[in-house]
């Protein structure tokens, strides 16, 4: 077996499906929709294509239904599980990347009111959101809940940056 280069999708992919173990590319995709990215964009056609590289690579039991649709069915491997270890031991945390449309924009010249507005109303809806999901989702690992107290502290101050960038330019 080569060795197989690890993305941050890898280990995206490793960690769903030791937490929701077995489970078909359709799973990761739904659990991926309500957790992991609010914080981390992630095309759904990754995690079925991952899935499959990984079962290759060893890191992934693959198995087919019998019958019916056929869907592929994943457990995490020994192998798969000591590289997830390795992954979630190591500090290095790499490059810091914020990506927010609505900063791209103003930067390049867009007009601050109108969207400042719409920026507000956004951040709002996804604070609360949040906020809902901190509240009623059982079952929330430590870290779960961690990463989902960080993304209502960023958007409590995306809130407050484009509400005083809306109060400035009215």
């Amino acid at each position: 077996m080569s060795v197989t280069r690890l993305t941050q999708t890898s280990y995206v992919v490793l960690g769903l499906i030791e937490r929701l173990e077995p489970a078909t590319p359709y799973d990761l995709k739904r659990a991926a929709e309500a957790g992991v990215q609010n914080f981390w964009a992630l095309p759904h056609t990754q995690l079925y294509s991952e899935c499959a590289r990984l079962a290759e690579a060893g890191l992934l039991a693959e198995k087919r239904e019998e019958g019916g649709r056929r869907r592929r069915i994943y457990r995490i491997t020994s192998a798969g599980r000591t590289e997830l270890e390795a992954w979630r031991d190591d500090l290095d945390v790499g490059q810091w990347e914020l990506r927010d449309h609505g900063l791209l924009k103003l930067f390049f010249g867009a007009d601050p009111a109108p969207l400042a507005r719409v920026q507000v109303e956004a951040h709002e809806g996804r604070l609360a959101e949040y906020e809902r999901l901190r509240d009623e989702l059982p079952g929330l690992t430590p870290g779960m809940r961690l990463a989902l107290e960080s993304g209502i502290g960023h958007e409590r101050e995306y809130v407050r940056f484009w509400r005083r960038l809306a109060d400035r330019e009215s």
